[in-house]
Parts: C-alpha cells; structure tokens; sequence
C-alpha cells in the first residue's frame, strides 16, 4: 500500500472509530455559550435568571452505535440536571445507522469544535474533552471539574418567554450583558429545539432510549431583545420537544491593515543618506570590481 493511502485510511478510522483513549481537555479559543432557558414547546412559559444562577452546559457528541458513548452517558447523568444541562448531537455525515442526526448540525460541530469524534464532549461551549478514558478517579469527576469552570459571565441577566401557536411559536428575549463581554465578544441569541428523549431500539450500543437529542438550531441574530416565529419540528417519537434559549459568544478579533507601508526613521525622508537595497550594493560591487579589472589590463 502506498503512503498516501496509509496515510488517508488513518484518516478515515479518525473520523469514523468512537475514541476510547484517554484525551486531556482543551480550552478552545472560540468564545463560550451560556444559557438554557426552556420550556416544552407547546406550553407557555415565561423565565427570568441571573447568569450565575443557570447550570453549566455540556454538548456531547454521540452516536446509537457508540459504545464508548453509554459510559461518558452515564458519567454525564450522574451530575444533577440542577448543575449541568445535557444536550446531544448525533452523527450525521457518514451516517448508516443513527436516524437523530442532522447535516446541518454536524456542520456546525466541525466548524466550531473540529473533528466530528464520538465520544466528545464540550462544557459551555469551550472546554472539549474527547474519549471514555478518565484523567482523575472517574469520568465523572472530570465532569464534576468541568462543570465548575464557568465561562465570564459573572454578571447579568435574561428573560426568556415562548408563546405556541400550533406548529409554530415565538420566542421573546431580553438580555442584560456586561460591556465589558461585549466590548470582546460578539453575540448570537440562538433557539435550539431539542427533543427530551426517544426510542430506538435498532441502536447497535443498546441504550434503547437516547435523550437530549438536539434537532435544530435558529440564529436570531446578534439583538439583545426581539422577538421571531419559529417553526416546531417534529419528534421522532412522542410529544416531547423542547425550546431553549442560548447564548452563543465568539471572540472579536481585530484585523490588522496593512495597506499603508510602514516607514521608519531611516526610511525618512529626511535622512540625507539613500537606501541601497541588494540590487543596488550588487551594483555597486560589480561597477568596482570592473574599474579595478580595467586597471590591472
């Protein structure tokens, strides 16, 4: 087998093989998202909290074939929904056996987090861990450790009401949030409708019942108070979707032009003395060592 070959099959094992080594956690660099404000989607609701006061939340990514998957699942379950919010991707692309998943959302997970590896999961939006394997004593007390890492938001508040109207809703929103978060990062109110739980009994790792199945995911914009209709999606099964409310934060990075050259003192035009460039000191040899050739004729 050639190298190119070795090299795009290894590839391949990577994306598709559920990891089950030990992987440390790594702080992303790509904002954090805080939240989580829910009601089920046919039923009015109306919540106000502080930031401080809202559990942390954790994304895993999984799969009904990942057995690796069920051990992370419990470790995860084992944290009281009172501290840490659950929500659940489901392999899409590539996908013969998992019918939770979208294209869309696995899009959204590889250009946020990277590779698309079950499991992984990733605490309020910036701390992945991906694999079965412990660090400490326990997975779960690597989750107890990261999900008392909180992102900066140690200030403010939001609002959250969902009125149904059929198969649609409207979410209203007002958000208080520190300039000081926004003087770094930039906002996107994002509702994600997620299914509580569903039966599939085909799933090759034998849970049965998957839960916390996140379907879609609807940007509203980066406004710190609005309202929009939103279509409900369906359930696999049941009558059982949820709506919450997140808080996507990137970090605003600053481009630096460079359309102006940068002059230096040297480069004044004040100085009396020219700049010779290699062009011109090579010249300059050249003329030199012509004169002094000249001469010994």
């Amino acid at each position: 087998m050639r190298r190119w070959q070795v090299v795009a099959l290894g590839l391949m094992l990577l994306i598709v093989v559920p990891s089950n080594t030990a992987a440390p956690v790594e702080e992303l660099d790509v904002g954090f998202i805080v939240g989580g404000q829910w009601t089920n989607a046919s039923n009015s609701s109306t919540a106000s909290d502080y930031f401080v006061d809202l559990p942390a939340l954790v994304e895993d990514y999984t799969a009904t074939w990942c057995t690796n998957c069920v051990d992370v699942e419990h470790a995860l379950n084992e944290i009281p929904s009172r501290y840490l919010q659950q929500y659940h991707f489901h392999r899409a692309i590539g996908e013969t056996e998992d019918p939770f998943g979208s294209v869309v959302l696995d899009e959204r997970w590889e250009d946020r987090y990277g590779l698309r590896i079950p499991p992984t999961v990733v605490f309020n939006g910036y701390l992945k861990k991906i694999g079965s394997v412990a660090d400490g004593e326990s997975l779960k007390d690597d989750y107890d450790e990261l999900t008392n890492s909180t992102p900066p938001m140690d200030e403010g508040s939001t609002q959250f009401v969902w009125t149904p109207a059929g198969e649609s809703g409207i979410a209203a929103w007002n958000v208080d949030i520190s300039s000081s978060v926004l003087a770094n990062y930039s906002l996107d109110v994002q509702v994600w409708f997620v299914e509580s739980g569903a039966t599939f009994e085909e799933g090759s790792n034998q849970l049965g019942y998957y839960p916390h199945i996140v379907r879609e995911i609807h940007s509203l914009g980066n406004a710190t108070n609005g309202t929009e209709n939103l279509p409900i999606p369906v359930a696999f099964d049941g009558d059982d979707v949820e709506v919450h409310l997140m808080y996507e934060f990137k970090p605003i990075v600053l481009e630096v032009c460079c359309d102006e050259p940068i002059i230096s003192d040297e480069d004044s035009t004040d100085n009396p003395l020219p700049y010779l460039g290699l062009i011109e000191i090579f010249a300059i040899i050249a003329i030199v060592v012509a004169l002094k050739s000249k001469r010994l004729l």
